[in-house]
């Protein structure tokens, strides 16, 4: 079966359908997808700011984490629930839009930045918690988490246009 077929089928599903023609659940999911978006990306931008050097520079890193990262999980979790939903409601165009397939590379891109942090530089975060220089490691690891995470939120707003359809 190819991708193409699979999406057919799922686009034709009676959950899908339903979204779609819901005329309360589908603008209650993407609110739902556009405010917990705004939780995660709050909770991670103040942290990769903390990374970068350019805020919360009096806040041990260690202490940042530990309060931003449950609200970023649960941001995350409801995100990409939402989100899933969302493209439930219309997987074949969804797919083919550029936007979307940037989105999603842009998203597995963030998620090996952050894997490769926390497998290295963060595993030793007590030598430099509160250090006046964050290592270049940790730095970059923040830049490129708030570049990414940008490409995301750009790309996610520019698939409500069909300009390529």
């Amino acid at each position: 079966m190819s991708l193409q077929v699979l999406l057919e089928s799922l686009e034709a599903s009676w959950a899908s359908v339903a979204i779609r023609e819901s005329i309360l659940f589908y603008p209650l999911v993407e609110t739902t997808h556009v405010l917990t978006l705004c939780l995660f990306l709050g909770m991670t931008s103040a942290w990769d700011l903390r990374l970068a050097g350019c805020a919360l520079r009096s806040v041990p890193v260690s202490q940042v984490v530990n309060r931003l990262f449950p609200w970023a999980i649960a941001g995350f979790v409801l995100m990409v629930i939402s989100g899933g939903l969302l493209f439930l409601s219309g997987p074949v165009r969804a797919s083919q839009n550029i936007f979307f397939q940037v989105k999603m590379v842009t998203i597995a891109l963030a998620g090996i930045n952050a894997f490769v942090f926390h497998r290295t530089v963060f595993r030793w975060v007590e030598e430099w918690d509160e250090a006046d220089t964050i290592p270049r490691r940790a730095r970059m690891a923040g830049i490129c988490s708030l570049v990414l995470w940008s490409i995301v939120v750009i790309c996610g707003r520019m698939q409500a246009y069909n300009w390529f359809d």
